[in-house]
């Protein structure tokens, strides 16, 4: 039974794990019947009559994905829900068949020794608000019309704008009326909208209440299985308008498209037509490049009988002639008398509560306490928060995810909006961002690391590699991130893998193509790699369980060179377990260790080192038969550099030689004549 001892996820027999593996899926996002693909407009609204049953692939192809995640060494799942799949029908309504779909797949799971955390998913909210998670009755219960967003300013939505959708510019939703308004409601309605209730209750508390039950409702039906470690607060919380001082700014730093400031959304929400900033991302960061006005029909996204939601709470009002006027512009960072902290005020009670909440149907379960991506500020959690949680967070190479292509020697560093150039420099850049997602978990009570997210997208320039099947850029892309995992040691979940993913239509999902695995790439069925994408950054090498605690991992992709080291626990006798993948050795491994003995099982790709007692520390060195050891294949390098600059400098000598006698031979002829 895996446990936790800080900072460490622990098995049984008391050794380290480093747990690895996927998001499972990408299209989960989005319901099976009808197609709720982000491209199809159909049925788009219909949102109470909806089935998420086969999310993530149907029932009889899970032996196929299962196997295939284990031959790949990911036998640690991110296992995407969302409130919608459970509670779409209307507040109370839970859908049953969903619950035992996802019961059903989940068994299956753990017979192939699969470990999964269930990670309540969404993204801006709501696919109504252009992403995915909520219910759309959420939006109903506050007098929201989800048909008028588009028009309004309120959201940019895949299914009403079309195509083609402007690349990741579903990420601007966070700025806009639609998703800021419900992420402000959803953690800090009592303070921030004290005039809105729902049947007579609090908003605030109406809304954590059924998000909290639903997922109950999910705990109650899969209580009990062995291979469910626990559960996510909430993937990326967000904090809507919280904590913002100036409302004539924009409530998204990450600025793309139409980009209204606070309290503009607020006007265009109410049918009061905006000139709003237009921005574009950039390889060296976002810029304005024009203005232009939006809604200009003056439709109001409120409906009949509701009185715009922040003019309502007193944040803005119409004066005599009809004029907007805004009467609280700090309405959002004061509370009482207090300047108000996101995490601290809101997001900490909440995931308190929701582990609570859980606990009391499966008490012990872990917590995976998910904390705002790109974050610089740490969630503390003291002594009297929820015990027995993990610090989960997403991280990404921003650069290569926003402009879809890579570009070994730049990146931006979103710390300070930095622009790094040189491969080395990223290469640290990237180990001291995770390196400092580390250091916010050691102020988490010391909780154990996980990077929930991290991947590339495969579709980099214009999919050319889906018409070469060169995919060699996502190679490097994708060993760029493991590399920053692997050098800090920590938890991960590849973003992602998804069962259903075409060249055409990517994840199903606002354009997004980060799948590991696709139909389209699957040209040998009965191989069982076959259809997966840029496997030699993805399938590598690690030590799964340590008996001791690690010291250093390293892989290097192009040498095919493994190295860990650690130092034992002398109160072990266990292994050392490796996963070693035959797909990196088709030819077979060598392998070197500093002292004691290994087996190995070939079929299994599972290394077994048993180190002995004599020293503290040990080393495990693996490197493909073929290609000599590591030493070997750097003197060969040096050897073939110094061959070639021999070979170079001896040419260059000839020329000279000839030259000088060709030289020689014209003077004498010149000479002669004379």
């Amino acid at each position: 039974m895996i446990h936790i001892e800080k900072p460490w996820f622990k098995d049984e027999q008391g050794r380290i794990l480093i747990l690895r593996g996927v998001n499972l899926g990408g299209s989960t996002k989005v319901p099976t019947q009808p197609n709720g693909a982000t491209h199809l407009k159909e049925g788009f609204f219909n949102h109470r009559d909806v089935s998420f049953v086969g999310r993530p692939f149907p029932l009889e192809e899970a032996d196929e994905h299962f196997a295939r995640l284990k031959a790949w060494g990911m036998t640690f799942l991110r296992f995407l829900v969302t409130w919608e799949a459970i509670e779409h029908a209307g507040p109370g309504l839970y859908d049953e068949a969903y619950l035992d779909y996802v019961r059903a797949i989940l068994e299956k799971a753990n017979e192939y020794g699969i470990q999964v955390f269930i990670d309540s998913h969404q993204d801006v909210w709501s696919r109504f608000s252009g992403g995915d998670g909520a219910p759309g009755w959420t939006f109903d219960i506050i007098g929201m019309d989800i048909e008028r967003f588009q028009e309004t300013g309120a959201a940019f939505v895949h299914q009403v704008h079309g195509d083609p959708y402007p690349r990741m510019i579903w990420l601007s939703n966070h700025g806009k009326l639609a998703t800021a308004t419900m992420y402000t409601l959803f953690f800090g309605g009592n303070d921030f909208a004290p005039q809105t209730k729902v049947e007579g209750e609090p908003v605030q508390e109406y809304l954590q209440r059924h998000y909290i039950e639903a997922l109950k409702t999910l705990v109650r039906r899969l209580k009990g299985l062995p291979n469910v470690m626990g559960y996510n607060t909430m993937n990326e919380p967000n904090v809507g308008f919280i904590g913002f001082s100036d409302m004539h700014q924009p409530a998204n730093d990450l600025r793309q498209g139409d980009t209204p400031t606070i309290y503009q959304t607020m006007l265009l929400g109410a049918g009061i037509p905006q000139e709003v900033g237009v921005w574009e991302v950039q390889t060296t960061g976002n810029r304005q490049t024009g203005k232009r006005w939006v809604n200009e029909k003056g439709i109001s996204v409120w409906k009949e009988g509701y009185t715009p939601l922040w003019q309502h709470n007193g944040v803005w009002e119409l004066d005599t002639k009809g004029h907007p006027q805004l009467l609280r512009p700090h309405h959002f960072s004061w509370a009482g008398n207090r300047y108000v902290n996101f995490y601290r005020d809101y997001f900490r009670p909440f995931a308190n509560r929701y582990a609570q909440e859980i606990r009391s149907v499966e008490p012990g379960t872990m917590i995976f306490v998910e904390t705002i991506p790109e974050s610089l500020n740490p969630l503390v959690w003291r002594g009297q928060d929820a015990p027995n949680i993990v610090h989960s967070r997403n991280w990404y190479d921003i650069t290569t995810l926003l402009l879809q292509n890579y570009i070994p020697a730049l990146a931006i560093d979103y710390r300070d909006q930095r622009l790094i150039i040189g491969k080395q420099k990223i290469r640290k850049t990237f180990s001291q961002q995770i390196q400092e997602i580390k250091s916010h978990s050691r102020q988490m009570n010391n909780a154990p690391t996980h990077i929930g997210e991290f991947g590339i997208p495969f579709n980099m320039k214009d999919k050319e590699a889906y018409e070469t099947g060169d995919f060699s850029v996502q190679v490097k892309a994708l060993d760029a991130s493991y590399r920053a995992i692997e050098s800090n040691m920590v938890n991960s979940t590849l973003w992602n893998y998804t069962a259903d993913n075409t060249n055409e239509r990517g994840d199903q999902w606002n354009g997004e193509d980060l799948s590991l695995f696709s139909r389209d790439q699957q040209d040998t069925p009965d191989d069982i790699n076959s259809g997966g994408r840029a496997l030699q950054a993805a399938v590598r090498p690690y030590a799964r369980a340590v008996a001791g605690e690690p010291l250093r991992m390293t892989f290097d992709i192009k040498k095919r060179a493994f190295a860990f080291e650690f130092r034992h626990d002398p109160t072990l006798r266990d292994p050392t377990e490796f996963f070693i993948p035959n797909l990196q050795y088709p030819e077979g491994y060598v392998i070197e260790v500093s002292d004691g003995y290994y087996t190995m099982n070939i079929e299994e790709q599972t290394l077994l080192y048993y180190h002995s007692f004599k020293r503290d520390t040990h080393l495990v060195r693996v490197w493909d038969m073929g290609k000599g050891s590591p030493e070997a294949q750097t003197a060969k390098v040096q050897r073939t550099w110094w061959a070639s600059i021999s070979s170079s400098v001896t040419a260059i000598a000839a020329g000279l030689v000839i030259w000088w006698l060709l030289s020689r031979r014209k003077k004498r002829k010149q000479l002669s004549e004379e």
